[in-house]
């Protein structure tokens, strides 16, 4: 039985380096022996895929939500599937009842995900932790906005502190234990 749920957001692209895939199915291993259970967009592809595929291979519970008009596109090997009408209900969906959301490297659709639940954290409107793994230095850019937004007087500096760039796994699973 899980402890607790996480959600995850990830690229769907296959065509990254495999060190992205490498990071995320040891992140998945470390999670199913801490028995949390896994959130995610739930799509056969990509960091997506292999996230389902590992989480399977683990016996880890394993709940992906996808728009309706994605059907066809979801893992075979996902415990549970949610459907939403849109988007924006999927990634409500995806946040609901999790302490934690992690972003893995992905492209814009989880750049919109991270940018969204740290903004409901900074509005009190999600209770969870937020966390990126910094896999190849992936992050890094994205600190480097906010630290501009930051210097330019559009963010208050303590918005910094609203989520956790972790450079690996342990070092993510580690936080994710103090949570």
């Amino acid at each position: 039985m899980a402890q607790g749920k996480i959600v995850v957001f990830c690229a769907s692209s296959s065509q990254i380096d495999p060190q992205y895939f490498d990071a995320a199915r040891e992140f998945v291993r470390r999670v199913a022996s801490s028995g949390w259970a896994i959130v995610s967009g739930g799509g056969a592809v990509g960091i997506m895929g292999a996230i389902a595929d590992e989480a399977h291979k683990c016996g880890c519970t394993h709940i992906g939500v996808l728009p309706r008009f994605m059907k066809g596109l979801e893992s075979p090997l996902l415990t549970e599937i949610k459907w939403t009408d849109s988007m924006s209900e999927r990634k409500e969906v995806m946040r609901e009842g999790t302490f934690a959301a992690i972003a893995l490297p992905g492209g814009i659709g989880t750049l919109d995900e991270l940018a969204e639940t740290i903004t409901l954290k900074k509005l009190h409107q999600y209770g969870g932790k937020v966390f990126a793994l910094d896999t190849l230095g992936f992050f890094q850019p994205f600190k480097g906005l906010l630290g501009h937004f930051t210097d330019a007087g559009m963010m208050i500096p303590q918005d910094a502190d609203l989520f956790h760039v972790c450079g690996t796994v342990d070092q993510l699973i580690e936080e994710l234990y103090s949570s």
